[in-house]
């Protein structure tokens, strides 16, 4: 990899900093793009004071151009938690729609291998657990989650549609809920929402009887799988996450151990089309690409939780609450 040119986009956010830091870390020449509507200059800023990095504030929803060559494009530009695709469920369609068709033409005019970020979302609320690649899913396309559903398996249908008919290098991942540190705090996901909450000690709200399950993988095991994926040779989708299957309920009390605090948990509602069970398949990963999780839970949420207790007193006490969870 060494030399190569890349291009990430979303890469101010979660997991595109993480990538940005590993293509760098490989010998990379790394070109980020972020439109900042929920990624933070923070994350990358460590970055920019190197000669392999550079920047482009752009929306990738209008036409991008990169000039000079690229030799991969990575495609991780979307709004990921429910906070976020509830307030802006255009955008969530449209980087989904009209960010990829333009990112694929990006990699042909450019000859260039793409990897885009699908979901565990297209999956839907699933019949089949765990979820292996060959299940289609159980979608509400109208629903509230619809919004990023419907625009990650749109993305995955032009992405494909890109390899058959103009033979252009595509890999599709399927992440499954993913943690680590420069996760926003309040964004709405259930683990970021505990934590935080067990940190201004609130109670633990779950949603139901808290039996819906859910997998964690920590964000360095996710960065190799995706790594490996996009140097291996498999054009279908492929899960990667940890199968490390674990209730709400349990997880609450997980990380209200964890915290030393002494929270209940408390219940609303279900909110509409939650899914009931989220575990990835990874048989594929396994065999494929030799990739599964090393890293426990246990370890990656004590690393965690020290750096949401790290931040600035005022983004603990921030607060914003949504009906989903993820």
């Amino acid at each position: 990899m060494q030399g190569k040119r890349v291009l990430i986009t979303g890469a101010a956010g979660f997991l595109g900093s993480h990538l940005s830091d590993r293509f760098i870390k490989e010998g990379c020449r790394v070109v980020g793009m972020d439109n900042l509507i929920t990624g933070d200059l923070r994350n990358i800023e460590h970055l920019f004071k190197l000669e392999q990095f550079e920047f482009y504030n752009h929306d990738v929803s209008k036409f991008v151009h990169v000039p000079g060559e690229l030799d991969y494009i990575l495609h991780f530009a979307s709004p990921a938690s429910p906070i976020d695709y509830l307030k802006i469920p255009i955008q969530t369609l449209k980087v989904g729609s009209l960010g990829t068709h333009n990112l694929l033409g990006l990699a042909r005019a450019k000859g260039a291998r793409i990897l885009v970020a699908s979901t565990s979302e297209v999956y839907g609320d699933p019949s089949v657990n765990p979820q292996p690649e060959e299940y289609w899913g159980n979608v509400n396309p109208v629903g509230p989650r619809g919004v990023y559903d419907e625009a990650k398996r749109f993305q995955e249908a032009i992405t494909m549609a890109y390899h058959t008919f103009h033979g252009l290098e595509t890999r599709i991942v399927r992440i499954f809920n993913t943690y680590g540190p420069r996760m926003r705090l309040n964004d709405g996901r259930v683990l970021p929402a505990f934590i935080g909450q067990a940190l201004r000690g609130e109670p633990l709200t779950m949603f139901g009887d808290g039996s819906q399950t859910r997998s964690f993988c920590y964000v360095d095991d996710l960065v190799e799988g995706i790594y490996r994926l996009l140097l291996s040779d498999y054009v279908q989708p492929m899960n990667v996450g940890n199968p490390d299957e674990i209730t709400i309920r349990e997880f609450g009390e997980e990380i209200i151990r964890l915290t030393g605090t002494d929270q209940q948990l408390i219940s609303k509602p279900l909110p509409t089309d939650d899914p009931k069970q989220r575990r990835p398949d990874i048989t594929k990963a396994k065999a494929l690409l030799g990739w599964q999780p090393k890293v426990s839970r246990q370890e990656g949420l004590k690393i965690t939780y020290e750096y949401f207790r790290s931040l600035p007193e005022h983004e603990i006490q921030h607060k914003e609450f949504t009906q989903f969870i993820k």
